[in-house]
């Protein structure tokens, strides 16, 4: 690996999920921001575990010591790299219809899968009685306790349920049939969105049990880069009390409510934050809003996580990606609770130098702070 890193991978890491925490909840105001993220793709990862870190890859499918050998290089990955945490995520089981096709980023053999966004599942009342609804008896939380069990001491878990309700409730029905059961039949649109609140919510029951759990960090896609993907009003009926319900119960066991939403939400922005109780907002694309405006409007109120553009990420240099975050440390960490990453996760096709360089910058940062 011809990247050049000068703080990367730490030798002696000191995670402190409790500070981390304080941070971006403001209870410490002096100290430099903390690394983030929300996904890191496993084609990201792999050479720098193998390459960096001189360790053997494990694809973790197959048999239970093959996915436990996974985990174990997935905290490995976390904790050398800086984070305060390791941030995980599975979910319920929704059948939906998708468009399959393979990844085109260099070196990765994945599949790329997007939700059909004309024909969902779901398209009539007959269609949700005959829908194979998962159940959360049925859920292997395994993952999540194997992780929760081994984390170096200092880590914490952050988490959630892969997916939020909108997500679900789009891809379900699909963005076009949404779109027109809003209009003809919003009783079908209610009972779908509860239907998957509901199973959402005893997926929590069982995470929030989790004893190294420090924030729960959840994503729900709502907009585009205009606007919401559905009208504000409609989010707020149908989507937002689900959120206020999650927070609610991540409050219950004193942790805070982390949400990753991407496209234009500020609409919904003081909704999020005054009716649903989210305690930090991740997900920016400089198009859209920087972090940094965010975080002058809104930051007195809640976290902002994040903040250097995918765009940037995946098509400047290493130099241009450092130079992006050290603006990022110096304006938002300065105003404090404030944790560096990208705006939005490492997707395959963000360059590993880039991303390196991002995250030796922040820790390059904090060690001379």
């Amino acid at each position: 690996m011809s990247v050049t890193v000068r703080n990367l991978p730490i030798v002696h890491p000191q995670p402190d999920g409790g500070r981390f925490i304080d941070v971006l909840m403001g209870r410490v105001r002096d100290a430099p921001p903390p690394l983030v993220e929300y996904l890191v793709d496993d084609v990201v990862m792999r050479p720098i575990v193998t390459e960096l870190m001189g360790q053997s890859w494990v694809e973790g499918i197959g048999d239970r010591e093959s996915q436990r050998a996974h985990l174990d290089r997935f905290i490995e990955f976390w904790y050398r790299m800086g984070y305060d945490f390791v941030r995980f995520e599975q979910g319920l089981g929704f059948d939906v219809n998708q468009l399959v096709i393979p990844d085109t980023a260099p070196g990765s053999e994945k599949q790329r899968a997007w939700a059909d966004e004309h024909h969902g599942s779901i398209q009539s009342w007959e269609d949700f009685e005959r829908y194979a609804w998962p159940t959360v008896a049925e859920m292997d939380f395994s993952p999540f306790e194997y992780l929760n069990d081994h984390l170096p001491e200092g880590m914490g878990l952050m988490t959630c349920h892969a997916g939020g309700v909108f997500e679900h409730l789009s891809q379900i029905m699909s963005l076009e049939g949404i779109c027109l059961a809003l209009y003809d039949d919003p009783e079908l649109v209610k009972a779908v969105s509860d239907r998957v609140g509901e199973l959402m919510s005893g997926f929590y029951r069982h995470l929030l049990d989790l004893d190294r759990v420090i924030a729960i960090f959840q994503g729900d896609d709502m907009g585009f880069r205009t606007a919401t993907l559905i009208s504000p009003s409609d989010l707020k009926t149908y989507v937002l009390p689900w959120h206020k319900r999650f927070a609610a119960m991540a409050h219950e066991r004193g942790l805070p409510y982390f949400l990753h939403s991407c496209g234009n939400i500020e609409a919904i922005v003081e909704d999020l934050i005054s009716e649903a109780g989210i305690d930090g907002k991740h997900s920016f694309e400089d198009a859209i809003l920087p972090a940094e405006a965010f975080q002058a409007r809104y930051g007195g109120r809640i976290a902002v996580l994040g903040g250097v553009d995918v765009d940037i990420l995946a098509a400047s240099t290493p130099d241009q990606v450092r130079q992006r975050t050290r603006v990022l440390m110096e304006t938002c960490g300065e105003r404090g609770r404030y944790a560096i990453g990208s705006g939005n996760s490492i997707p395959s096709y963000v360059p590993v130098a880039n991303y390196l360089a991002m995250v030796d910058e922040a820790v390059g940062y904090a060690a001379s702070h």
